[in-house]
């Protein structure tokens, strides 16, 4: 392979070990699964994707359009917020769709009657390393939270979103705060044909257990007779893509630091966001430590301090690893830099350049 740097590189066969573990969910629990577009909607590898997953589900008219015409199978359809010229639009495209309110829903929910429509609630309850991601975070809002106002609801809804975790890949809490549900709101769940648990369970992660997330979700469906759905994002792509970019020059201030062709402002932008190191295949025994520096002219463009084996020079190639989640979708035009390209290795070992973006892509964003 010789691409011009910067580009995203997502490995199929990689990409494959996630969603035969969400199949295998699927055939052991019952609960069915649905691509957070949200995350990842890099659809050039949908058509290996839908073989194992359910549909997709998305935050947006946008998402639902693009799920409903390249993913194709069931499109849920939820926003925080929808403006009337939305619901006319996204009404063509889902199959379900979720509200964020019952304000909403009054709005709405008339409209959109030939649909199963839900609601999202807000359980009081989460799952986050951060406070800036935490679904249940005081003053959220994100869902239902008065138990008796959704009560009142129920004639008018088939469904419940609970959303309620982000890279949550303790099997314990996530059987725990399930239970609480269960309780919690077991009436209403009785009364409704299905539920979502949302995204954020990481359980593809290695040693996650599996068999016992499967009989929990299966046990929750069967005592309230519902269809469970799952909305993996980060779980049905993490470890199957890198952010491949080379080193444009090393300088030094107290340390070495290698700068590269690409920036985590405008490339993984939630290196930011969350303030995390990049992850690289590289061993802590290593003698030579750099600092490794995006080109943007933010001061703290940084992807991270690590140590290396050998030396860097100008023209090394280095690999950010688990880069497909929520950065494609968040790639931006920032300081005027080329975007990363896109890459694809096939499952039959094919390496197919998808895309690139160059000088007109942006000047036509920025009108």
């Amino acid at each position: 392979m010789n691409f011009k740097t910067p580009y995203y590189f997502i490995d199929e066969s990689k990409l494959l070990k996630n969603l035969e573990i969400i199949k295998y969910v699927r055939e052991h629990s019952g609960a069915k699964s649905v691509l957070a577009l949200k995350c990842f909607s890099t659809w050039s590898v949908f058509g290996l994707m839908r073989e194992y997953m359910d549909g997709t589900t998305s935050s947006s008219l946008y998402e639902a359009r693009l799920g409903y015409e390249e993913f194709g199978k069931e499109v849920h359809a939820y926003s925080v917020v929808y403006s009337a010229e939305e619901i006319r639009q996204v009404k063509k495209y889902a199959d379900k769709i979720i509200f964020n309110s019952v304000s909403q829903l009054k709005m709405f929910g008339n409209e959109v009657r030939n649909l199963d429509i839900g609601l999202r609630v807000n359980p009081g309850i989460s799952y986050s390393h951060f406070y800036l991601a935490d679904p249940a975070c005081r003053y959220s809002r994100l869902g239902v939270s008065d138990k008796k106002l959704l009560m009142k609801q129920v004639p008018h809804i088939s469904g419940l979103m609970f959303h309620f975790n982000c890279e949550n890949a303790d099997y314990k809490n996530f059987s725990f705060n399930l239970d609480y549900i269960g309780r919690k709101y077991g009436a209403l769940l009785r009364k409704m044909k299905w539920v979502s648990l949302g995204g954020g369970l990481y359980f593809t992660k290695h040693g996650y257990p599996v068999d016992k997330f499967c009989k929990k979700l299966k046990e929750f469906s069967e005592r309230f007779e519902v269809q469970v759905y799952l909305e993996p994002g980060e779980t049905a792509i993490t470890q199957s893509a890198e952010l491949v970019t080379k080193v444009l020059d090393i300088v030094r201030n107290k340390t070495d630091i290698a700068i590269v062709d690409a920036s985590t402002e405008a490339h993984m932008l939630d290196l930011l966001i969350y303030r995390t190191q990049a992850k690289m295949n590289v061993s802590e025994a290593g003698k030579f430590r750099y600092m490794i520096a995006g080109r943007s002219c933010l001061a703290g463009d940084i992807f991270g301090i690590f140590n290396f084996k050998s030396r860097i020079k100008v023209g090394s190639i280095l690999k950010f690893q688990d880069a497909a989640g929520y950065s494609m979708v968040k790639k931006n035009w920032f300081n005027g830099l080329p975007m990363p390209a896109i890459v694809v290795k096939r499952l039959n070992g094919k390496t197919e350049h998808i895309r690139s973006f160059g000088y007109n892509d942006f000047k036509a964003d920025l009108s």
